[in-house]
């Protein structure tokens, strides 16, 4: 009975809030009605300036008329007259001039009203003070050069206007103004210098109404550069000759086994999300297809609050061919990403700045011919230096408890989980001198143990512990970000060696950067690849159809899947994958 009271109790507080909210927009709308309307009646000028009736918004006529992009705007138009639509970002004005900040998809120009004989009436300045933020706007002018400088502008030329109508009204009180969701970090900091009040918006309001979130200068770039990474991806592997392929997201069985899976009912059948589109582009390469590439959506059920995961992403997946070594797949993905990389130097300088801009991050720096390693190489370094360690030594107590105090005064990071690996921090150490010495941010490790691959992952001809497997990093982490992926990754590895040798392998991964992407040879053998599902616990009457598909011949063949928004987010230095997600799906939120 007391939760039922609470539970009303709470209801009535969101209702009561809600009333004052509603009732705050009114007032505002009336006040808005009461100052624009003024001397409409009276004004010889009035038809420059008001709201579009929606009946002219319905298609009603083709009138011949050309609107400017902001973003065109130049001294090469100086003294045209053009037409321009976009949304009242700021106003301000008194008496008989009004400045007018116009904003469309993160490019902004001023917009000068000035009253002027048979041009610009007074009912035209109340009318533009009058307008509401985020209202979409059509402004009419002539480009015009100032004397001196604009700040806070995109563009370096003002409108002189003289016509504004408004298309499309935005509520008077918004849940943040653009202005507070724009700023960096830098500017917080100069703020509190100076004794300001800056309101800082945090990561769930903007998350809220993502839509608003969305329209800031750095979000604007931040997904047309993953419009960018998109296109580069298939404009490059077109040109490779592979074939675009889309594979069905509904399927009878986990593509990458675990229970990673979200699970749903088909028509009385058991049925799943597809976890990558794995099975059916090997199934395409047995197909006789040679080539293929997909770019669709991936599902992971994993309940991770990282800044890292999501429970769905946009997965970049391509599936080849081998003639002879894994390494051809290696190739491939080498000349992909720096073709990507050099695009987006190359095309989207505006957007990098503009990212820059609100969250400051280094270029990243990448090699023409990327940094292929090995665990064993690491090993062999130590060796070449003069040190012999076994990586699967054992610590005693006291090493165990002095490397606690000394990584959490180095790191400030208490990681319980690193027992058992200080011969690991030394080949960490001197793998970072090796990266140091390339100057990379971009990397290849390979030769995983099989242990911690999918099922479908070849085992190494000559040693079947490791495999013909994978990783691409980019961009150093630090220890910091370890332990959640230590402890959450050790649960899926048996045994007191396999876990050390394990710990070590991760070091390596989140001391020297963030995977973007895995991939590796593939089992086409149908008879290994029965053992390898079985020995990892997938039911394999689900997987019977791509199983039998390699029983009918089946080239050997490898592939990689690449996360999209994980690629954005560390080219950019973002610090959260949701930032790199346009509706971001985690285990809290399906909306909007």
């Amino acid at each position: 009975m007391e939760q039922t009271d609470e539970v009303a109790s709470l209801s009535k507080k969101a209702q009561k809030k809600a009333e004052r909210l509603s009732k705050k927009m009114a007032a505002a709308s009336l006040s808005t009605a009461a100052t624009a309307g003024g001397d409409l009646a009276e004004d010889a000028l009035a038809a420059n300036y008001g709201d579009v009736p929606l009946l002219e918004l319905q298609s009603k006529a083709i009138t011949g008329r050309k609107w400017k992009k902001v973003s065109e705007l130049d001294a090469s138009l100086n003294g045209q007259s053009v037409l321009l639509r976009g949304r009242c970002h700021t106003t301000r004005g008194k008496g008989k001039i009004a400045f007018l900040i116009l904003r469309e998809a993160g490019h902004t120009v001023q917009c000068v009203f000035q009253v002027e004989d048979n041009v610009v009436s007074k009912g035209l300045i109340k009318y533009i003070n009058s307008l509401s933020k985020e209202s979409i706007i059509d402004v009419e002018g002539t480009v015009d050069i100032p004397s001196a400088p604009i700040n806070g502008t995109t563009q370096q030329v003002e409108l002189k206007g003289r016509k504004v109508y408004c298309v499309s009204k935005a509520r008077p009180v918004l849940p943040f103004n653009l202005e507070d969701a724009s700023r960096s970090e830098k500017d917080f900091q100069k703020a509190e210098q100076e004794d300001l009040q800056y309101v800082r918006v945090n990561q769930d309001t903007r998350l809220n109404n993502r839509v608003l979130d969305l329209r800031t200068s750095a979000n604007q770039a931040v997904f047309r550069i993953q419009s960018y990474v998109s296109m580069f991806f298939r404009q490059f592997l077109v040109s490779r000759g592979f074939v675009e392929i889309h594979t069905p997201k509904l399927i009878a069985g986990a593509s990458e086994g675990g229970a990673a899976v979200f699970s749903l009912d088909y028509y009385g059948q058991p049925a799943c999300l597809a976890q990558s589109p794995q099975l059916h582009k090997q199934m395409a390469i047995c197909a006789d297809l040679g080539r293929v590439f997909e770019i669709g959506p991936v599902f992971r059920a994993e309940n991770s609050f990282t800044h890292r995961h999501l429970c769905e992403f946009t997965g970049l997946d391509l599936e080849m061919e081998i003639k002879e070594h894994y390494f051809e797949v290696l190739d491939i993905l080498d000349e992909l990403f720096v073709f990507v990389f050099d695009g987006l130097h190359q095309h989207c300088s505006k957007e990098l700045e503009a990212i820059n801009e609100q969250y400051p991050f280094e270029p990243l720096k990448y090699l023409k011919k990327t940094l292929r390693l090995t665990f064993e190489e690491g090993l062999q370094l130590l060796k070449d230096d003069g040190i012999e360690l076994d990586p699967f030594g054992d610590l005693d107590t006291a090493s165990e408890r002095r490397l606690g105090t000394l990584v959490k005064e180095k790191y400030g990071l208490c990681v319980t989980c690193v027992v058992n690996v200080v011969s690991c921090l030394r080949v960490v150490q001197i793998l970072f001198v090796t990266f140091g010495r390339y100057n990379t941010d971009f990397y290849i490790l390979h030769r995983y143990p099989l242990a911690v691959r999918p099922f479908y992952t070849m085992p190494c001809f000559d040693n079947p512990q490791y495999s013909n497997s994978f990783d691409v990093f980019i961009r150093g982490s630090t220890l910091s970000k370890m332990s959640s992926k230590l402890s959450l990754s050790l649960t899926s590895v048996k045994g007191v060696e396999e876990r050390k040798f394990y710990v070590c392998i991760l070091f390596l991964q989140c001391l020297a950067g963030e995977e973007i992407i895995s991939g590796a040879q593939r089992v086409h053998d149908p008879e290994l690849l029965t053992s390898r599902a079985e020995a990892c616990g997938i039911n394999v009457k689900s997987l019977s159809t791509y199983i039998d598909s390699f029983r009918w011949g089946a080239v050997p063949h490898g592939g990689v899947g690449v996360g999209l928004e994980r690629v954005v987010m560390l080219y950019c230095a973002l610090n959260n994958i949701r930032k790199a997600s346009m509706f971001p799906r985690d285990p809290t939120r399906l909306a909007p």
